[in-house]
Parts: structure tokens; C-alpha cells; sequence
């Protein structure tokens, strides 16, 4: 990106300084200047960059974006409605352009200790446990967009839930962006906290309400501690013109279990990180997801499970559905440190091609450096089964309908997995929808 296209992040950066000197404690403002230091550091990366090799984003480097102002009166309960939450039973808090909007959300009685709301309101009512956990990693130092949301967010969500706690509803966290003008950015960010033996469902959705060319760039931290359980589903489905850049961590402690569940299928550039660590013995880790590219849009996963500590066992699935002039990139990697003997990891990337003009880069990854260890790791790459698609037939079904029943089950293996009934008929209602047929 060019020098003054940095300046201008910079400028962004400054602008809101004093004011933010005035209202946020000294630790904060240290930590945004980190962020923004190495975001200026590392420059928006480009394809030669090893990790954004098959990742193009000339669109979002050419020129900067300008921080989304408040625009919260244009969005009312329809958009709720449209993506499907509005008759949940849930907690849910809904952010606009990155700002808490209590309005438009949920929100419930809670257990004792029970924290959901804003990082704005945590900051003011809970410092102390904003500070120890907001300050607690650095998986996302590495990333210049993680950064970048870091320095330049305004508002997030914070869930804390104390030990022993299990919630009885999903926490939806619903990020509306309504693109008011050219080349504006929203920055969410997320700090979900569960205790020793605590259990929580969250579901992170980004929808779009208008066609401009926006950007969101979203952080989510995740801790979970000894013997704590989250189910967490990430639902991207923002305008066809608009750019998603995501990055979300989970560090994992003791006999903890982790389960995440990615769907993509809006955006012109989508690029989403997810890194798992699992710091303790005994952990299960489970990264599965599905992402549809058609038109001419490009989807990235990357995925990396760090397995630190023995006896872990990490599960991963993920597929892709590509037609017209779709790209998709998946780069998945299994690390496995010299103490993490009696690993089990497993890890499949599975991609349907439905156009000759459709293409995939896939890079599925072993890194072990313990010989006591179960890994395994692959990649497939084709069109539809013909001879599933001729028992089909023999049958009496017609083609055009074989081939969809088709489509359907290959996005139904990682889509029936989501375990809150609602939020899986949302995305099943989506994709039929959305499934493209094979282009002869």
C-alpha cells in the first residue's frame, strides 16, 4: 500500500486520540498504540507475503478506508428479522458499524456473575477483568488487520461467564454493517470469557444492509478455562460488494472443550483466521467449516491448531462449494510441539468445483515435532460423484434435481452440525436458496 495510504490509517488513528485519552485508562491507550504500531510495521500484506500467497486484496489496499460514523437510525428490527434472530430465544447483542445498539437487542435475566453486554460498558463497570483478559494474548500480533481492528475499534462485545455456570439460551452477537458511504470500515471487536467448568453456545453473524464497498475487520478472543465448554458459530453473510477480514483466537486450558463451526458465504473478499491453542492436557478442539463462492468472489480459511500439551485431540472439516469464476483458499495447519505426545489430530479439506472456470488452492499442514502422535491430514478436489449421480437416475429422478440433491448433502455434512436448531435452519433456508447447480 502505498506511503500515504498508511498515513491516512495513521491520521484515522490520531484523530480521536485526546478524546479517547479522556475516557479510556492509560492501559488502553498503551495497547491501541501497539496495535497501530504494528499494524504500521507489517503494511497491508500483499501476495507475497507467504500467508496471503493466493489472497489477493487489491480492492482493499488500493485505496484506505474512513472509520464508519453512527448511523444506528437506519436499521431497525427488519434487519433482525431478516437474518432470522428475531424470534430466537436468546441473549443477543447487536452491534451497528461496530457500535452497541441495546435498542435492537436481547437482552435476558442472567446467572449471578453473568456479564454480557458491551466492551464500552465493561470498561466502565468491570476494568479489572477487561484489563486481565483484553491484554492476555498475542496469537493476533502477527496479523495487520487484527491489529488494525485492535487500534482502531470503538465499541465490541464482552461475555464473561463465572465458574460453573452453564447457560440455558445462545449468545448471539448480530454486527450490522450499512456501508453509508464510500470506503468506510467497521472494527468489532469480541472478549468471550468462560470459567473453570463453565459452558456457553455464541453464534457471531455480520450481515450487510446495502451494496457499498465497506469494510469489516473483526477481532474475537476467546478464553476458556479448566474444564469450560463453547460451542461457537461464526455466520458470514454480508453484501456480495463488500470485503470481511476476520481473525478469531481461543485459548483453551485443562479438559476443555472447543467447538467451532464457520459458514461464509457473502462478501467480494472474505479472508477468515481461526487459531485454536490448546494449553492444557486433555482438550478437544473442533474446527469445521463450509464456505460457498460463486460470481467472481474470493473466500479465504486459514486455520491453525497449536497443540501444546499431551493427550489433545483436535477434529477439523471443512468444504467448499465453487462455481462461475469463484476462488476459494484454504490453508490449514496442525502444529504439534516436542511435549504434545499422545496427540490426535485430524484434519479434511473437501472441495466441489461446479465450473471449469472455478479454482481452489488448498494447503493442508503438519507440523510435528513429537514422535508419539496419531496426525493425518488430506485434501480432495472434484465434481460431483457420477456414479452416486447414475444411482440417482436408475431411479427416476431427473438430472437437474440428482445433481441438487446432490450439492445439498455435499453442504449438509458440516451444515448439520450446528447443534441450535434455528440458527441451522437459517443457514439450511440460505443455501437452497444460494446452491448453485452444476454449469455444463
Amino acid at each position: 500500500m502505498p506511503a500515504i495510504a498508511m498515513e491516512t490509517y495513521q491520521d484515522h488513528f490520531d484523530r480521536p486520540l485526546q478524546e479517547r485519552s479522556s475516557l479510556e485508562p492509560a492501559w488502553l491507550l498503551e495497547h491501541r498504540k501497539q496495535a497501530m504500531t504494528r499494524f504500521t510495521t507489517l503494511g497491508i500484506p500483499t501476495t507475497r507475503n507467504e500467508e496471503w500467497r493466493f489472497t489477493p486484496i487489491g480492492p482493499i489496499a488500493e485505496a484506505p478506508f474512513a472509520p464508519a460514523v453512527s448511523v444506528a437510525q437506519s436499521v431497525d428490527q427488519t434487519v433482525v428479522s431478516h437474518v432470522g434472530f428475531a424470534d430466537m430465544e436468546c441473549i443477543r447483542l447487536t452491534f451497528v458499524d461496530g457500535r452497541f445498539v441495546e435498542d435492537l437487542s436481547c437482552l435476558r435475566p442472567l446467572h449471578a456473575g453473568v456479564i454480557t453486554g458491551s466492551l464500552g460498558q465493561a470498561l466502565a463497570a468491570h476494568p479489572e477483568l477487561l484489563e486481565q483478559h483484553l491484554l492476555a494474548s498475542d496469537w493476533w500480533h502477527a496479523h495487520p488487520f487484527a491489529n488494525l481492528s485492535a487500534a482502531m475499534s470503538v465499541d465490541g462485545a464482552f461475555v464473561y461467564v463465572p465458574d460453573g455456570v452453564t447457560m440455558d439460551v445462545p449468545i448471539v452477537l448480530l454486527n450490522v454493517a450499512t456501508a453509508p458511504g464510500a470506503r468506510v470500515a467497521n472494527y468489532p471487536r469480541s472478549l468471550l470469557v468462560l470459567g473453570r467448568s463453565a459452558a456457553a453456545s455464541v453464534v457471531e453473524c455480520y450481515v450487510g444492509t446495502s451494496y457499498g464497498a465497506d469494510l469489516t475487520c473483526a477481532l474475537t478472543d476467546i478464553h476458556l478455562g479448566p474444564n469450560a465448554q463453547m460451542d461457537h458459530y461464526l455466520v458470514q453473510r454480508q453484501s456480495p460488494t463488500s470485503f470481511h477480514v476476520g481473525a478469531l483466537g481461543a485459548s483453551i486450558s485443562r479438559d476443555g472443550v472447543f467447538s467451532s463451526l464457520s459458514v461464509q458465504i457473502g462478501a467480494a473478499i472474505a479472508r477468515n483466521d481461526i487459531y485454536a491453542h490448546m494449553g492444557g492436557e486433555n482438550v478437544e478442539c473442533t474446527l469445521n467449516g463450509f464456505y460457498l463462492v460463486d460470481g467472481n468472489r474470493l473466500i479465504d480459511s486459514h486455520t491453525m491448531l497449536d497443540h501444546a500439551y499431551p493427550h489433545c485431540n483436535s477434529h477439523q472439516v471443512y468444504k467448499g462449494i465453487l462455481s462461475e469464476h469463484g476462488r476459494g483458499v484454504f490453508n490449514g495447519k496442525i502444529m504439534v510441539r516436542q511435549d504434545a505426545q499422545k496427540t490426535d489430530a485430524k484434519q479434511t479439506n473437501q472441495v466441489l468445483l461446479l465450473s471449469d472456470d472455478a479454482k481452489i488452492n488448498t494447503k493442508p499442514q503438519l507440523e510435528i515435532f513429537a514422535d508419539d502422535v496419531k496426525c493425518t491430514h488430506g485434501a480432495t478436489v472434484g465434481q460431483l460423484d457420477s456414479d452416486a449421480l447414475f444411482y440417482l437416475r436408475a431411479r427416476g429422478i431427473p438430472l437437474e434435481d440428482a445433481e441438487s440433491l446432490l450439492v445439498h448433502a455435499f453442504a449438509a455434512d458440516v451444515t448439520d452440525r450446528i447443534r441450535i436448531p434455528i440458527v441451522r435452519q437459517q443457514i439450511d433456508e440460505t443455501l437452497l436458496a444460494r446452491l448453485p447447480s452444476p454449469q455444463h
